[in-house]
């Protein structure tokens, strides 16, 4: 029955694989210095590697827009956002899987009674427009740059032409695993607690679970960069300005550093600890930047060569498909619970107590007497509750829902062995050492494990962020959860 719900993922690989290639050698397909083969099997097999090799424990802001907790529910929210990238593709329009898995998200929240974290949100919708100017800047600057070096260089028609087409494809390559090990997450992650596959030990590699999960994620983007990818690679590489090589070159060189400056805590890290302006780590889409670099470079020309009909489609195609994905997401589940009797949400209880209310308050969130036995069945209740009481600020929604969350977590001792074989490649020694301390342990609340493990590890709790513990703490959650997810 899994791989039933499995495939919808699988879809929704393939709508990346057909709609994301164009973003890594569209460019380099739409100029004609890389046959459309050549760029498929080179994308093929860097975005299975980078799928199964930096796949695991990659952390993604999406997951705080909603945690969707039911199987039924997981395969409508990747099937929506994959038929709504395909129906995008169709249309020739490059658009993110990101942008469709908000949507859906959004579209269960709204359908389970839940909050969607609009903090995250707002996050999220501001990466998607500031990343495809910074692209545009980033272009425009590198081709002043290139041409300055090339005119000082004077390198031959014939030596220019190897080393654009190399450096296409060495960029290509590196987008290509970037790609998978970003987005396979979105592809196949919320399937993990649910995976029906076993460490494979060979003797020499071992190969967990969630990298099998993730192989089938990365084989299913790669059929569908080699079956319908093609016709994106026009749009992006062709049709939006016609670009010569070397401006292809740059416009992927582009992409990557915004990639880059959007991914690395190192870099935000520097930039906070220099009080500068940090970007947010935020999952962005290849999409937009590779059209923001490319207009780039249709500015810096004059502007006259960019066909903005084409523009006004694709970006027309942005806001359509979040919303197409929420709204396909909300019929969907209502005909799979109502007429298919399939459970698509887990109802999840919100518990005010002593431990709870002494905690809030440390937080600084007085929550009044009356309250401290109240008990609510979904975040909406506990929204309604706050919109009523004069004493809470509604800033602090998600503060409340965070720590009055109950769960049912048990470190089941007979798990450890499995669990040390799924992280061995993960989590450092010490921290499966710290976790096997609380063995035996039941919590009913996530903030309460989470601040004993980070006790046992010395490590405060506002350093779970750099110690990179984040992704770590919700697998943990997921793995020794009572609650069937």
């Amino acid at each position: 029955m899994i791989l039933i719900y499995l495939s919808s993922g699988l879809f929704l690989g393939w709508s990346l694989g057909a709609n994301d290639a164009s973003n890594i050698f569209g460019t380099a397909v739409g100029t004609k210095m890389v046959r459309f083969k050549t760029a498929a099997i080179i994308a093929s097999i860097f975005v299975i590697i980078g799928a199964v090799l930096s796949g695991t424990g990659a952390s993604h802001t999406l997951g705080t827009l909603g945690s969707v907790n039911a199987l039924g529910g997981a395969f409508m929210v990747a099937l929506a956002a994959g038929m709504s990238v395909f129906w995008m593709t169709k249309m020739q329009i490059p658009v993110s899987t990101s942008q469709a898995i908000v949507g859906a998200i959004i579209g269960w929240n709204f359908f389970a009674n839940m909050l969607t974290n609009y903090n995250s949100l707002i996050k999220i919708v501001f990466s998607w427009v500031i990343s495809p100017v910074l692209a545009a800047i980033f272009s425009m600057l590198l081709y002043i740059f290139v041409k300055k070096l090339l005119q000082y260089l004077s390198i031959s028609i014939f030596r220019l032409d190897i080393f654009t087409r190399a450096g296409l494809i060495i960029v290509g390559a590196f987008g290509a695993y970037s790609l998978g090990a970003n987005n396979i997450a979105n592809v196949m992650g919320v399937f993990i607690p649910s995976s029906p596959f076993h460490t494979i030990n060979l003797g020499f590699i071992r190969i967990g679970n969630t990298e099998i999960l993730f192989f089938l994620g990365g084989i299913a983007i790669a059929v569908g960069i080699f079956t319908y990818s093609h016709k994106v690679m026009k749009t992006v590489g062709n049709q939006l300005v016609k670009l010569t090589p070397q401006s292809a070159l740059i416009v992927v060189l582009a992409e990557s550093l915004v990639l880059f400056l959007f991914a690395s805590q190192t870099v935000h890290q520097w930039l906070v600890a220099h009080n500068l302006p940090a970007f947010p780590l935020v999952p962005i889409s290849s999409s937009q930047l590779v059209v923001g670099g490319v207009i780039g470079i249709g500015l810096i020309q004059g502007g006259q060569h960019i066909k903005y009909r084409i523009v006004g489609k694709i970006i027309t195609g942005w806001v359509t498909t979040p919303v197409l994905a929420c709204l396909l997401t909300f019929i969907s589940l209502f005909f799979l619970q109502n007429i298919f009797e399939m459970e698509v949400y887990h109802p999840v209880d919100y518990q005010f107590n002593p431990a709870v209310t002494k905690k809030l308050e440390s937080k600084g969130i007085k929550i009044p007497q009356s309250a401290d036995r109240l008990h609510f069945r979904n975040s909406r209740q506990v929204k309604q509750f706050v919109d009523t009481c004069n004493q809470i600020s509604s800033d602090s929604i998600h503060t409340l829902l965070e720590y009055s969350r109950q769960d049912s977590i048990y470190i089941d001792p007979h798990k450890f062995p499995h669990f040390k074989d799924e992280v061995a490649d993960w989590f450092k020694p010490g921290e499966i050492k710290a976790l096997l301390k609380l063995k035996n342990n039941r919590y009913t609340y996530k903030w309460r494990l989470r601040e004993e493990y980070l006790k046992s590890l010395n490590i405060s709790s506002q350093n779970t962020e750099s110690s990179h513990l984040g992704s770590k703490l919700d697998y943990i959650y997921q793995y020794f959860s009572l609650k069937e997810y």
